[in-house]
């Protein structure tokens, strides 16, 4: 539904037209443009954007900054098609081209109702201070969406007495908002617009249906209620929002969307769903065929991980996408969505929900992830939180001079603040750096000439320096990064929500759980054999027998002496340890206040001459014993790994939640209960037990038994035990989950232990670059950087879901006691893909793409620009056809040649990248297009020559590479070109001079020689005809208008003939030809003449070829000197 102007509920003014005629265009629409030169400020404008890529966040960044809408309140808004059906994530990305034509509507997404009254939903503020969720902008742009909703009609109305005096009562609201906004008088306002254009095209009807005094009264009425109403409400802003609680009373909450969907593998009409989001109820859902109300999934601070999966039928792929949604309490809810596109609008809500109310800093799937919080959590950049929440943060981290933040800028799209602590005897105060981000994307601050290409690099060499503020030098101290579930101005507290905001984090205590447990009788328990020895217990199965009392039903026969018995693990406290029995009771009271499935489950604790813990039985036993037992069989997969990873993650997912530490999480503490079979589908199933004994109560030296698990900072000191030190453990335990539960670093000595952590050390990477990446993150030496656990199931699921294909088991290494510089020993033609840092796309081909990354080891910014190609779909066959590419760029070393600088093994070593060197400049036919102006014929022809060489070269290692084009060929600057693209390149065999393609393909055939075309014949004399081409398009600039397929389909007569390859060959029978570019010299015409000879014995070798281009450019040079 299109935005609706000021006067008519039809289209309102634009500032370009929306015809079909504007094609290559993508036009946002807005409901409110405040100081539009282009019309009246109360009617809809629009945004065109021309042809390139653009994320749906771009578009909303630049329509916010067109209405004035401040970055703190950007997150309420999105993108949606023009009829409003769908929703566009932050991240889709919108290529514009000439074939490219879109209207999409930049609205308010996210609304919290319950404004007025005890209900009322308000943004975080410091000490319980309500902030509005809207500043006056964003309520300006709220009043314009919701009056055009009201005036098309797009909110449903009862249609009663009372719901159309409502209706003529928000017409006098909006006579008397215009003119006050228009600054006219009142009766000059309502004797030129009617009141009816205020109301809803039906009414309007009605009225107009209505007698003649009938209509006469109503007016009449109107008048006098538009009277009487401008005596008491004169502010303009109280009007709007008088206006929408008067909208909200008629109509209802419009906060709430909802989506058709169904549950996978269930019969229609079954499966039928409709699910319900809103931010006052959640996520609800309903059954299509039912007519009773939606029954509560859950709330937003309660899910856990969301994953989007392709959907299949008997084993292939369709076009549906599954969204699953787990639960903290490990409940799970899958939906299937008829496409990605509706499947990505749902996902996008409940993220930026979840964003809104419970940690503004999480994103649940890459495939929604607002590109500037990925930014942000790659710089350890805040969003824009106000002032007064940074110097709170500041202050509460107890930091001195020098102490600073990164965050955005409340006030500007483009700008950061750098926040820092400045003392000085007497006083503390807190200043503001500024940081703009040009438009050249290069970062500058005031007062410094040079400009950065990364926040990274500034902040780098403000650190080395010492700043100036207000006269007061200063260096950088300490980095406060943004914490999960922080307390800012960016979440909104909802009014009537069952859940309450979580305050900012704080460390929890295990000591903050009150010890309460069941007690077992000692003659209940029957201790059976012994399962193994910990440091302060013994473990045994046992038997737990539960009689019956009276108060049991009289069973069949008439016996009511049975007894249940229950098979459990019984941990019997050594009696020489009775110093540890507070802190083993504790234990027992932690697992026995929590209940989880995938948390061990305590039936109680026996307490006499012997303290016993008792708890469920797990089949398997401890996962590090069964790992070393049965990796060898193969029955230990590396997806079955990660099953039990994340499974372990959402057990810690669930204590974090509850703010309790565990404090011992390794392999030995995870019990499995189910093996699981891949037959079947069935995954293993984990359970997390008991920690033990505290780390705070523990002396040193058993502490630092527990290295590489026990966080640097707790074996510093014990009573550091927080949410963080359970990651550093989870980080310690992935690593052993994948090594086959060997212990790491258990050849060391203590105080080796103790100098591992002092020197920074880290367990040899993974051979899973993705996981090695993981397991660094968690066990980062600041507890600050660690992700959380629902950001771990974020990784996890990533690895899961996007068919992660993964090596077998390696032997363990034997340095595990050393630290391991693995820059040291590492090939440098093989890269680590956790080291390359995405940038943007470079462009996209059938089978792959290539990107632009920084690979960088040292993690600081000062890593080389490579060139990664990536296969998009990794069939048997491609991933042999990309190996024998890579072979052959590996083999080739030529100035005008790209460059080969190695692969990089991703999802395992079977899937690879190849790294190549990195071109600024792009393509050749981009390039020729932008810079047009500035290309004389003497660079076309260093081009040219430049492409011989390197095409000599080719042919000199028997190699023809059947798609030389201009997009092929690479610029690396204004005076060198290099061929690049590989992948349909063959090498000639042996006492042949052409090679005969078999295999079918894509091919790009107005390149093709007609003995190409005609029989699959390729040689170095085809190459040399598509030279011809490539010069062809070098003299037209790249122009797509005289493009070789542009040109040979106007021959051809048909936009898109059926058998195009034929009909191209018969056109070259008759010798058509491409004509002359132009402008083109005709000895360089003649050139490509020569190159496109019918016969591929008449035409010229690439040697004599770049000799005659070379005097050419001399010919050239003279002419023009």
């Amino acid at each position: 539904m299109l935005p609706v102007a000021e006067d008519t509920p039809l289209i309102g003014y634009r500032t370009h037209s929306l015809s079909s005629g504007g094609a290559g265009l993508l036009h946002v629409l807005l409901y409110h443009q405040p100081n539009s030169s282009q019309g009246p400020p109360e009617t809809a404008g629009s945004l065109s954007f021309s042809s390139g890529e653009y994320t749906a966040e771009e578009l909303c960044v630049a329509a916010a900054t067109a209405c004035g809408i401040l970055p703190v309140c950007h997150s309420l808004f999105s993108l949606a098609t023009e009829d409003l059906t769908r929703w566009f994530a932050p991240s889709h990305i919108f290529t514009v081209d000439e074939s490219f034509s879109q209207v999409v509507v930049y609205r308010i997404r996210f609304f919290f109702p319950n404004w007025f009254g005890p209900k009322k939903s308000y943004r975080m503020g410091l000490n319980h201070q309500l902030q509005p969720i809207l500043d006056l902008a964003a309520l300006d742009y709220l009043f314009a969406q919701s009056r055009s909703d009201f005036l098309s009609q797009r909110v449903e109305l009862p249609w009663t007495l009372e719901a159309q005096e409502t209706c003529l009562s928000l017409a006098v609201l909006d006579l008397l908002r215009m003119a006050k906004e228009r600054n006219r008088p009142l009766r000059e306002v309502f004797r030129s617009i009617s009141y009816k254009s205020c109301l809803p095209e039906s009414l309007r009807s009605q009225l107009q249906a209505e007698n003649f005094l009938t209509r006469k009264r109503i007016r009449r009425q109107v008048g006098r209620s538009l009277c009487q109403v401008s005596r008491f409400l004169t502010d303009l802003h109280f009007l709007k929002l008088k206006y929408l609680a008067e909208l909200e009373g008629l109509a209802g909450s419009t906060a709430e969307e909802t989506f058709l969907a169904r549950i996978p593998g269930q019969a229609a009409p079954d499966a039928a769903r409709v699910i319900h989001v809103s931010a006052e109820k959640g996520i609800l859902s309903s059954q299509g065929s039912i007519s009773q109300g939606p029954s509560l999934f859950c709330d937003f601070p309660e899910i856990a991980d969301i994953t989007v999966k392709q959907a299949s039928r008997e084993g292939l792929p369709v076009e549906s996408r599954v969204v699953g949604m787990t639960k903290t309490d490990g409940r799970s809810l899958e939906l299937e969505f008829p496409g990605l596109a509706e499947a990505l609008s749902f996902v996008s809500l409940v993220d930026g929900y979840y964003r809104l109310t419970v940690d503004s800093c999480h994103y649940f799937c890459k495939e929604v992830a607002p590109p500037r919080l990925l930014e942000d959590l790659e710089n350890q950049c805040h969003g824009p939180i106000a002032s007064e929440f940074a110097a709170s943060k500041l202050d509460a981290a107890g930091q001195n001079q020098g102490a600073f933040l990164l965050r955005r800028s409340p006030e500007d799209f483009a700008s950061y603040l750098l926040t820092l602590c400045l003392e000085t005897p007497g006083w503390k105060e807190v200043k503001s750096l500024l940081i703009q981000k040009n438009r050249d994307g290069a970062f500058s601050t005031p007062g410094v000439a040079k400009t950065f290409c990364s926040l990274a690099e500034l902040l780098g060499v403000c650190q080395q320096f010492t700043l100036e503020a207000d006269g007061t030098a200063v260096h950088l101290g300490t980095f406060l990064p943004p914490l999960p579930k922080e307390k800012s101005n960016l979440l909104i507290v909802r009014g009537g929500s069952r859940h309450q905001l979580a305050i900012s984090p704080s460390v929890p205590r295990r000591a903050a759980i009150q010890m309460t447990f069941h007690k077992i009788q000692v003659e209940n328990l029957v201790q059976c054999e012994n399962l193994g020895q910990g440091t302060f217990t013994r473990v045994f199965r046992g038997l737990k027998r539960d009689p019956k009392g009276d108060d049991h039903e009289e069973e069949e026969g008439g016996e009511t002496d049975k007894v249940h018995v229950t098979e459990v693990a019984m941990k019997i406290l050594d009696p020489g340890h009775s110093r540890w029995v507070e802190p083993f009771l504790e234990a027992a009271s932690l697992v026995g206040q929590l209940s989880h499935k995938h948390l061990v489950l305590l039936h109680g604790v026996c307490v006499g001459a012997e303290n016993i813990m008792v708890q469920e039985y797990v089949r398997y036993g401890a996962l590090d014993t069964y790992l070393r037992r049965n990796t060898a069989t193969g029955h230990v997969t590396a997806s079955w790994k990660l099953q039990v990873s994340k499974q372990l993650a959402y057990a810690l997912n669930f204590l974090e939640d509850k703010r309790v530490v565990h404090g011992n999480v390794s392999a030995k503490k995870v019990l499995l209960a189910r093996e699981g079979d891949p037959a079947t589908g069935q995954p293993p199933f984990i359970k997390l037990s008991d920690p033990g004994i505290s780390p705070a109560s523990l002396t040193p030296d058993l502490l630092t038994d527990r290295v590489p698990w026990v966080a640097p900072e707790c074996l510093e000191e014990p009573k550091n035990l927080s949410a963080e030190s359970d990651r550093w453990a989870f980080g310690a335990t992935l690593w052993e989950i994948f090594n086959g539960g060997h212990v790491p670093l258990s050849a060391m000595e203590p105080e080796a232990k103790c100098q591992f952590y002092q020197e920074g050390g880290r367990l040899p990477a993974l051979p899973w670059p993705e996981l090695a990446q993981l397991v660094a993150q968690c066990m980062d030496y600041d507890p600050r950087r660690r992700p959380t656990f629902r950001a771990v199931l974020r990784d996890l699921n990533g690895f899961i879901s996007s068919d992660y294909e993964l090596l077998s088991d390696l032997p363990v290494p034997d340095n595990f006691g050393g630290y391991t510089n693995v820059a040291t020993y590492q090939d440098p033609t093989v890269f680590e893909d956790r080291h390359l840092k995405y940038m943007s796309v470079l462009g996209k081909g059938n089978f792959g793409s290539v990107e632009l990354c920084r690979y960088d080891p040292l993690g600081d910014g000062t890593g080389d620009l490579v060139a990664v190609k990536r296969l998009q779909q990794s069939s048997a066959e491609q991933r042999e056809a990309f190996q024998k590419e890579i072979a052959i760029l590996r083999s080739l070393h030529h100035d005008f040649i790209v460059a080969y600088r190695g692969v990089c093994y991703s999802r395992g070593r079977n899937c690879l990248c190849l790294v190549m060197e990195y071109l600024p400049h792009g393509c050749l036919r981009g390039y020729l297009q932008k810079s047009h102006a500035r290309l004389d014929h003497r660079k076309l022809l260093l081009y040219a020559w430049q492409v011989c060489q390197g095409m000599d070269y080719l042919g000199s290692r028997r190699y023809i590479h059947r798609d030389l084009a201009a997009r092929n060929v690479l610029v690396e600057s204004e005076y060198r070109v290099k061929i690049g693209d590989f992948g349909l390149a063959k090498i000639l065999p042996q006492g042949k001079d052409y090679y005969v393609v078999r295999e079918p393909g894509q091919s790009p055939i107005f390149w093709y020689a007609p003995e190409s075309l005609a029989n699959s014949v390729f040689s170095q004399e085809s190459d040399v005809w598509s030279f011809g081409v490539v010069l062809y398009e070098l003299f037209t600039y790249g122009s797509k208008t005289w493009s070789p397929s542009e040109e040979f389909l106007r021959m051809m007569g048909h936009e898109k003939p059926p058998s195009m390859a034929s009909l191209l060959l018969e056109l070259l029978k008759q010798n058509r030809r491409l004509p002359t570019p132009p402008g083109c010299p005709i000895e360089v015409f003649t050139l490509m003449e020569s190159c496109w000879s019918f016969a591929p014995s008449q035409r010229p070798q690439f040697c004599k070829l770049a000799s005659q281009i070379e005097a050419l450019r001399k010919k050239c040079c003279k002419t023009q000197d």
